[in-house]
């Protein structure tokens, strides 16, 4: 059933990196509202702070200010610890440089996130999650040993196998060509639609966002324009 809360609801938010004089003011009064299951782009250019948002919506960064609600938890109000707590098993996040662990098969990359939050039937999961990202062949192969688009793949299952209510890809074709890219979103699409969840995709490319319903663009720290694609 899905909740009546949105995914996510900030409003006033703001981050401040550094002390005194050398502060900077990264977002300065982000007020956001994403409901269950929307696709959202955020657009804008390098520097405009679309990954320092990304990175206070998920939960990786502590705003500095202002309120957020995600996924029903309160993350203006939880410390450090208690952030990483909320993260497990309701956010995933899909990045530019694939964060694999090359000591670690696709299997068990996708795997050992799985155990470690305490979810059943881990390797079941894992490998039906790989098998759906077209990487059945492949379950016992190192990242050294997959293209690019593969070990993309393997992130995108990573990040999906928890069934997390929210999902981030950040630049997620970055490192990839241009067909290899507009395949791997593909999937991602397709992926989030099956579970239902909600994505927000960070990008600098207008025809990525476009794929999505909703595009927001940062300027300065700012949202600048808010529109359905």
């Amino acid at each position: 059933m899905t909740s009546p809360l949105p995914a996510i609801a900030a409003h006033n938010l703001t981050l401040r990196l550094g002390q005194g004089d050398s502060a900077v003011e990264v977002l300065r009064g982000i007020d956001l509202t994403v409901p269950h299951g929307q696709t959202l782009a955020l657009l804008g250019p390098s520097g405009s702070g679309k990954s320092s948002l990304m990175a206070v919506l998920s939960g990786l960064e502590r705003a500095s200010g202002g309120s957020l609600q995600v996924a029903g938890e309160d993350f203006s109000a939880m410390s450090e610890d208690a952030l990483a707590l909320a993260r497990r098993g309701r956010i995933g996040v899909v990045l530019q440089a694939f964060h694999l662990l090359p000591t670690m098969t696709a299997l068990e990359n996708v795997m050992t996130p799985l155990e470690l939050a305490g979810m059943p039937d881990a390797k079941a999961r894992a490998e039906a999650e790989l098998v759906a990202v077209g990487l059945g062949a492949r379950l016992g192969h190192y990242p050294a040993q997959l293209s690019g688009g593969e070990q993309q793949r393997v992130a995108i299952a990573r990040a999906l196998a928890p069934k997390p209510a929210l999902v981030f890809a950040d630049e997620p074709t970055g490192n990839l060509d241009a067909a290899t890219g507009s395949s791997v979103m593909d999937l991602l699409f397709a992926r989030r639609a099956e579970a239902g969840a909600t994505l927000v995709v960070i990008t600098h490319d207008p025809a990525l966002a476009a794929r999505c319903e909703r595009v927001v663009t940062l300027a300065d720290g700012r949202i600048a324009s808010d529109a359905s694609a």
